[in-house]
């Protein structure tokens, strides 16, 4: 009987850590910020799902390209039907891992630099990257933070010449992820 009880307490503690360890938002956030002399391009998408396991490191996203809105409609119709062919490429995901997962420690509060390596996927094109980001834990949850660029021929999408002068070919993407217990 006593070693029923102890495997019964053992199992949902582990049940219980397992669990703590998965977090999850469905409103991250992802902008991007495109710069050149004639003009500056930003638009921001509050639509991204996100999920981090903090056991094994393993983090996802995904979100609607759709979601991105501009301060200019006429510019959210050409991002999302000449630029990023939305229709055809509905969606963008990374999926990765934190690969120095010892930096970080879910049950601790304070701020964590650590590497993300996963495939990042944009307009059907998938690359493996390496992202540097930064992970807050405090006691309201924990919240990842990461700033990174990208060439947008590394994802074959294609600037008409009349307009190259107004898009940068190298793109800043910031991504902010307030993630709840799961």
């Amino acid at each position: 009987m006593k070693r029923f009880i102890l495997l019964s307490v053992t199992a949902i503690a582990f049940i219980n850590i397992i669990s703590a360890q998965n977090y999850f938002t469905k409103n991250g956030k992802v902008s991007f910020y495109s710069h050149t002399n004639i003009e500056d391009i930003e638009a921001v998408n509050n639509q991204v799902v996100s999920v981090l396991n903090a056991g094994t490191g393993e983090i996802k996203f995904s979100m609607v390209i759709k979601g991105f809105l501009f301060k200019k409609a006429l510019m959210q119709e050409h991002f999302n039907e000449n630029y990023m062919e939305s229709d055809k490429f509905p969606k963008s995901t990374f999926n990765g891992t934190i690969t120095d997962l010892t930096k970080l420690n879910t049950s601790k509060e304070g701020t964590y630099t650590v590497n993300v390596n996963g495939d990042l996927t944009i307009h059907g094109v998938t690359r493996k990257v390496t992202i540097p980001a930064t992970i807050q834990v405090n006691k309201g949850g924990v919240n990842g933070t990461t700033s990174f660029r990208i060439l947008l021929s590394d994802y074959n999408i294609n600037i008409p010449k009349i307009v190259r002068g107004n898009i940068s070919k190298n793109i800043e993407i910031k991504v902010e992820c307030n993630y709840d217990t799961k």
